[in-house]
């Protein structure tokens, strides 16, 4: 992938967030569309090769627009300042988790899990963990798990502002969710309002071909904990 080319072009829309701005350089942007489009499907590919249920998937499946809906929002910018795909089963409008490769000037991250569950969900899964906390905790205490994405709620994050190098939950409860036990040992796990986690990555990261080699290495170690939160979004998907 040539990712300064795009990254460039994404520096060029921050600056230049208007259609006039836009419609003069589309021919770089579909440039750009294109390439990340064989980006993702190249990844599709390789992380097929350890999770084959997302192999039937296309680009098309998993990528983001471009084009923002600013229909209930006070930014009326018209387009997006990154390119994100969610490689998911399901599709990328799926509540399903998955895996999320994003492409922003200073920002660039790798992302596995399940993003804002509602909370009949989300009540399912912290019983499920709280039902199978030694396989949960297997998932995510591991040393490659934590490499990678941290303990649990330490990460900082935000759309538009402060993101850690890593991190693993986007939000969290104060205190414990409603009817769960507040003195349940592995109770930090049960307060966390998603099961996000997120890898910061430097913007040369995606130049060439050897980031595929490393999304596997990252993506890999998010499976186990993918695997019993999806088993939980199944039953209502």
């Amino acid at each position: 992938m040539q990712a300064k080319r795009i990254l460039d072009f994404l520096k060029g829309v921050s600056a230049n967030n208007n259609r006039p701005w836009f419609n003069e350089h589309k021919p770089e942007y579909l440039a750009c569309k294109e390439d990340f489009e064989d980006g993702v499907a190249q990844a599709i590919a390789r992380i097929s090769e350890f999770d084959p249920e997302i192999a039937h998937l296309t680009p098309k499946d998993c990528c983001y627009r471009f084009y923002r809906d600013t229909r209930f929002s006070e930014d009326k910018s018209p387009y997006k300042n990154h390119l994100g795909a969610y490689i998911c089963a399901h599709g990328k409008k799926s509540l399903r988790g998955g895996y999320y490769i994003h492409l922003e000037p200073g920002r660039c991250q790798l992302s596995a899990g399940a993003y804002w569950l509602p909370t009949n969900i989300l009540t399912s899964c912290r019983n499920e963990i709280m039902g199978n906390i030694d396989a949960w905790r297997k998932a995510v205490e591991s040393g490659q798990f934590v490499k990678y994405f941290g303990y649990a709620n330490e990460g900082k994050w935000s759309p538009d502002g402060e993101l850690s190098p890593k991190g693993f939950g986007l939000a969290h409860l104060k205190t414990a969710p409603k009817d769960f036990p507040r003195d349940y040992e592995f109770i930090h796990y049960l307060r966390m309002k998603d099961y996000a986690t997120w890898h910061r990555v430097p913007d040369n990261f995606f130049e060439g071909d050897k980031w595929l080699d490393e999304i596997v290495k990252v993506f890999k170690v998010a499976k186990p904990m993918l695997d019993i939160i999806n088993a939980v979004i199944d039953d209502y998907e």
